[in-house]
């Protein structure tokens, strides 16, 4: 049984590098570069998708949450350990693509992520494969069912992007779009679109916070999802809302995306924190 949360996710830019190799052609400055690689995939989808492909992706912040799962005969506990990106400022690619197979390598956790099958994942795997990554974990079997690499194994990685739509036999949603209809805060302050213009100007920090609130975000829902589907109680629920507020508010004085994280979910909930 995995006894910890890994709530998980990552924020790229276009890998602009691969366009000699892809298209036989070098660009002359980042938004150049971005806007050939987006012109490429609206060629090959014939118009339909210009965003580009998981192997084309530079990986720039990688963030989780860890939580401890207790458990209490069938029912689940959730505690708040750390909420964190990998790596430094200065962190390359490579590293902080090897300290995540690393680290949950070695604490063998459950996986959650918002579209991480989709997305988040594959990007990594690819990622690992150009840097020479080894994830054996990743891929180990206790048989055709349970791993982490079976779709229908909400045990080991909870995709909510894939578990709230019954894996698309209903609309797939954005993240943002479900935090709305569930009075949860969503983003604030900075989306997806504004990361490789962050990241030109050397904002690391900054997109590792957004990284950050998306990963608050992302457990949340879980939450949500473990009481609906009776992992967990309603008392184990308010416990685990209550002990993550006051974690961010030690630390909301030092980090102000926290406080603004903090100051939506206030709003968002009525001030309720959503404690049910």
């Amino acid at each position: 049984m995995h006894t910890s949360l890994f709530v998980f996710d990552i924020e790229t830019v276009p890998d602009i590098d691969v366009l000699p190799q892809l298209t036989g052609e070098t660009a002359p400055d980042p938004e150049t570069g971005r806007k050939m690689l987006e012109d490429y995939h609206l060629e090959i989808t014939n118009g339909r998708n210009g965003f580009p492909r998981q192997p084309f992706h530079k990986v720039v912040a990688i963030s989780f949450l860890r939580a401890t799962i207790q458990r209490d005969d069938n029912l689940e506990m959730y505690e708040i350990e750390e909420l964190r990106s990998g790596g430094d400022l200065t962190s390359e690619e490579k590293d902080l693509v090897n300290g995540f197979f690393a680290y949950c390598g070695k604490l063998f956790p459950r996986l959650v992520s918002f579209n991480g099958r989709g997305f988040d994942l594959p990007v990594l795997k690819y990622r690992a494969m150009k840097h020479g990554v080894t994830a054996r974990w990743l891929h180990q079997s206790i048989n055709k069912w349970e791993n982490y690499t079976s779709r229908y194994a909400p045990n080991w990685h909870c995709d909510l992007a894939e578990v709230l739509s019954d894996y698309g036999a209903s609309a797939r949603t954005k993240m943002n779009e479900v935090c709305a209809a569930l009075d949860l805060p969503g983003k604030t302050g900075v989306d997806g679109s504004k990361v490789s213009g962050m990241f030109d100007n050397g904002e690391i920090d900054g997109i590792r916070r957004y990284c950050e609130t998306d990963v608050l975000n992302t457990y949340l829902l879980y939450l949500r999802h473990a009481l609906h589907t009776g992992l967990t109680d309603h008392d184990s629920y308010n416990h685990a809302i209550n002990l993550t507020v006051a974690w961010l508010e030690e630390r909301a004085g030092d980090i102000p995306a926290y406080q603004e994280f903090l100051d939506g979910w206030r709003d968002s909930s009525g001030g309720s924190f959503n404690v049910l």
